[in-house]
């Protein structure tokens, strides 16, 4: 495994996303908005525009994940912030809260694909965890998929319930039998 760093994603640390997503976003123009924006205004905005909508939240100073480096070398990313921000969230039954206390959700991971299947992502959830932590956050719960067999990577964008037990979380509920909710108490 390579020696990784983590930088919190700010206006600062901008460039190394943008170099991290590439021209395509990460996946299809994403940026990682999909669970902050509502399903019409993504599909409006994707591309260009999701682009632009990140780094305005970049500029404002919001929580927006973590950054992970080898070396100088931006290789994966993981959105973390409160789950009110996650308006996709707020629609979802598979993934309602599981109760009243305040969370903050992880709700994607990319990395580069040369630094895919080394363990990589569990070690960044962990990073993300602590940085939601240093943030104010007393749980942090994900939303990965459970599957027994593999899936294309850009279906797993929302990460590995393997990973996520080997970053120290627990499942905490299970809506659907490919997705459970998992919660790591900080």
């Amino acid at each position: 495994m390579p020696s990784l760093s983590y930088k919190p994603l700010t206006i600062k640390t901008w460039d190394a996303l943008v170099v991290l997503f590439g021209a395509r976003g990460a996946c299809g123009g994403c940026w990682c908005m999909a669970w902050r924006l509502p399903p019409a205004e993504f599909n409006r905005l994707k591309g260009e525009g999701t682009k632009k909508a990140l780094r305005n939240l970049a500029e404002k100073g919001n929580p927006l994940g973590v950054l992970a480096y080898d070396g100088s070398k931006p290789i994966g990313w993981c959105a973390v912030a409160p789950r009110e921000q996650f308006v996709r969230l707020k629609a979802s039954k598979i993934l309602a809260p599981v109760n009243d206390q305040p969370v903050w959700s992880i709700t994607c991971l990319f990395l580069a694909k040369e630094y895919r299947k080394q363990g990589i992502s569990a070690e960044l959830t962990k990073a993300t965890a602590l940085y939601a932590k240093e943030q104010g956050a007393k749980i942090v719960e994900g939303y990965p998929n459970d599957i027994n067999g593999k899936l294309p990577d850009a279906f797993v964008w929302t990460g590995l319930a393997s990973s996520y037990k080997r970053a120290g979380f627990k499942e905490v509920a299970r809506r659907s039998k490919t997705r459970p909710i998992m919660r790591k108490i900080l």
